[in-house]
């Protein structure tokens, strides 16, 4: 007898169910963040004072914030909302859901408790990242409707494919450190480890970005961030760099599969 519709992906719908306040919750922090800083561009991000204010401060700060892009409505747009309070807000979510995916629910017992009802360890893992997925995709589906919205009032002229292209890059980004976040839960059953290395991810690829552009000397660390891999071609402005993307959702992929392998190996609980 065909299996009914309600018993598929149990695991997936209970983890994406049971997040919904908190993936509304950060829906809304995102929406706020855009309302709030894409408005001013006319007002602020093509004046002559804005401009004067950007050439006084150290042309160190200038780009590691990307500010030498802030005089285009994309230009504007790639600093403030997708490099800076809109990545750190996504990076956020992504690891904290990432990280009690599988170690949170280890450290609680209920781990345990799912596998006792003959769940396999896979389905686990794969199940709980489908809803990471999900609810990564939502949030930045909220971004590209928010932002297309707001292109025209706010005077951004971004082009469509560009901003589909940056939202692709952004929401990869966001997934790789809640990927990473997720398998290192997995690895080692603790949450604190998951929190870690998901937050690694996110600040150091960071980190590197700004370093990386100070100088010639250190700008191989640009190959080793990925939050440069995103945004190093300026896609808001420019178009995405699908390579990148590729990277980023190839690699989130890779370490769900080596959560999988791990969660599968090892004793749960020990």
């Amino acid at each position: 007898m065909r299996q009914p519709v309600r018993t598929r992906l149990p695991l997936f719908r209970r983890a994406f169910v049971d997040s919904w306040r908190s993936t509304l919750a950060w829906a809304a922090g995102l929406a706020a963040a855009a309302f709030l800083y894409l408005p001013l561009y006319p007002s602020i991000g093509g004046s002559e004072q804005m401009q004067e204010m950007v050439n006084a401060l150290p042309a160190e700060m200038t780009r590691a914030l990307n500010y030498d892009q802030i005089a285009s409505g994309p230009g504007y747009t790639q600093a403030t909302l997708f490099g800076l309070i809109g990545f750190l807000l996504l990076s956020i979510a992504t690891v904290a859901w990432g990280a009690a995916a599988v170690g949170g629910d280890e450290e609680s017992g209920q781990l345990e408790l799912t596998l006792a009802h003959g769940v396999r360890r896979v389905q686990v893992v794969l199940e709980r990242a489908l809803a990471l997925l999900l609810r990564v995709l939502l949030l930045a589906a909220l971004v590209f409707v928010v932002i297309s919205l707001l292109n025209g009032p706010s005077q951004l002229d971004i082009d469509a494919g560009n901003l589909f292209g940056a939202v692709v890059l952004f929401s990869g980004l966001g997934l790789l450190s809640g990927s990473a976040a997720l398998c290192l839960g997995a690895v080692t059953g603790r949450r604190t480890y998951g929190l870690a290395a998901g937050a690694a991810v996110a600040v150091l690829g960071y980190v590197f970005n700004a370093v990386g552009r100070q100088s010639p000397d250190v700008d191989w660390l640009l190959s080793l961030s990925p939050y440069h891999w995103a945004y190093g071609n300026s896609p808001v402005a420019n178009g995405a760099d699908w390579a990148a993307a590729g990277w980023l959702w190839g690699l989130s992929a890779a370490l769900v599969a080596l959560a999988a392998v791990a969660l599968e190996r090892r004793d749960v609980g020990a």
